[in-house]
């Protein structure tokens, strides 16, 4: 058996130094901004977005998950905020397409900003990552697949929730009245 932990961290910890802080400014921006956020990714990047979907409820966000029953009609001013390391993914591209008809501003997390998805959104936070069916070379990241994207995403969202903290002067206590009671 091998532990393969340091090697994931010190994956992680020199991809985030690649994080550009303007643009990790300017998604902030538009979430503090926003009068609802809807939230989408596909596979493990849509399991990311949950998670930060449910953080921003926590500090008192108006936040649904794309495709829940209970989410509303979207309108101008509101936010979506899109998970793809690809940038291409058919269902979120048409997704994208309605909330731009609709007026809704869009945020991309993404690993490529050449993606017809980055193309349509009004803010791009880049992070470095393999893309799932992405060939292997030299430069090549030590995890399999779209693994590094997702965990420097979600740890990403998680960066974000503790500056809305800071921000909102939230303590995790103060968090903690809005979690789920019915469990």
């Amino acid at each position: 058996m091998t532990d393969y932990m340091g090697n994931i961290l010190e994956e992680l910890k020199q991809s985030s130094k690649e994080v550009n802080m303007n643009e990790f400014s300017s998604l902030i921006n538009l979430i503090n901004n926003a009068k609802h956020i809807f939230l989408s990714g596909a596979g493990r990047s849509g399991l990311v977005t949950q998670c930060f979907a449910n953080r921003l409820m926590h500090l008192g966000f108006s936040v649904n998950v794309v495709g829940e029953i209970s989410a509303p009609h979207s309108s101008p001013g509101d936010l979506l905020v899109v998970c793809s390391s690809s940038g291409e993914t058919a269902s979120l591209k048409s997704l994208v397409k309605k909330a731009k008809q609709s007026e809704v501003k869009v945020a991309l997390v993404t690993a490529n900003k050449k993606s017809t998805l980055a193309k349509q959104a009004d803010t791009i936070l880049s992070l470095p990552g393999k893309r799932k069916n992405e060939k292997s070379n030299k430069n090549d990241f030590f995890q399999p697949m779209g693994s590094s994207f997702e965990q420097l995403a979600f740890l990403t969202f998680d960066n974000i929730v503790l500056n809305f903290m800071e921000k909102k002067q939230e303590t995790s206590e103060m968090m903690h009245l809005r979690h789920a009671d019915f469990e």
